[in-house]
């Protein structure tokens, strides 16, 4: 299983803490049943932070007349809703929830230019709460296709995630299903596309980054 770059850190940390604490426990806790149990603790750890920060292969999808996921998830909400930054007008909204069980990687949902890209510090809190797609710490990032056609994608941190890590840069060319960026721990995607566009997906729905289409442009 391969490790995206930006677990490493995290994994080789977690990894030497829970080894130390495992030795220690084997070495000196007197109590056999407390002594397999932190153990086993400690092991449960780190394959969590392996699991977190996993990195598949995936057979991405390329469909210039579809917006695909842009994170693994569950939909929470798909709904129109006036969107007053960058747009200004009523969008299509599909918002996707990440347990800490997702994989955590972002992709862009349209190939074409970043024309827009923009960092909020904010809350930390329930990120599946509708208005955390406003006050918590989030990127929104505008892609615009060959065709004019725009999708604006937020990064939203949650109440257990603490940072929002992008790699877009407005006026840079990307390619649809490519990476966008990175959310550590639980946190949520929110995709808004101005225009006739039908949904292809429904609360409740689970999603694979990438992967699946969510929306189709008419």
């Amino acid at each position: 299983m391969r490790l995206h770059p930006e677990g490493i850190s995290f994994v080789l940390v977690t990894t030497i803490i829970c080894l130390a604490g495992a030795v220690l426990a084997w070495l000196f806790c007197k109590h056999p049943a407390l002594k397999y149990t932190l153990v086993a603790l400690c092991a449960l750890a780190i394959a969590m932070m392996f699991m977190f920060f996993r990195n598949p292969d995936r057979e991405v999808t390329n469909n210039p007349e579809a917006i695909v996921a842009p994170s693994d998830g569950k939909v929470v909400q798909v709904r129109k809703v006036f969107v007053e930054e960058y747009f200004g007008c009523e969008c299509t909204e599909i918002s996707i929830f990440l347990s800490l069980f997702d994989v955590h990687i972002n992709w862009f949902p349209i190939g074409g230019e970043i024309v827009y890209s923009k960092y909020y510090p904010g809350a930390h809190t329930f990120a599946f709460v509708p208005k955390a797609s406003e006050k918590n710490e989030h990127t929104s990032v505008v892609v615009r296709d060959a065709h004019g056609r725009e999708v604006m994608f937020r990064q939203i941190a949650g109440i257990v995630a603490r940072r929002v890590v992008s790699y877009a840069h407005e006026g840079a060319a990307c390619d649809q299903a490519s990476e966008s960026g990175f959310i550590k721990f639980g946190s949520r995607l929110t995709v808004f596309v101005p225009g006739d566009v039908t949904p292809l997906v429904k609360v409740g729905d689970k999603v694979k980054g990438s992967v699946s289409e969510i929306a189709r442009f008419n």
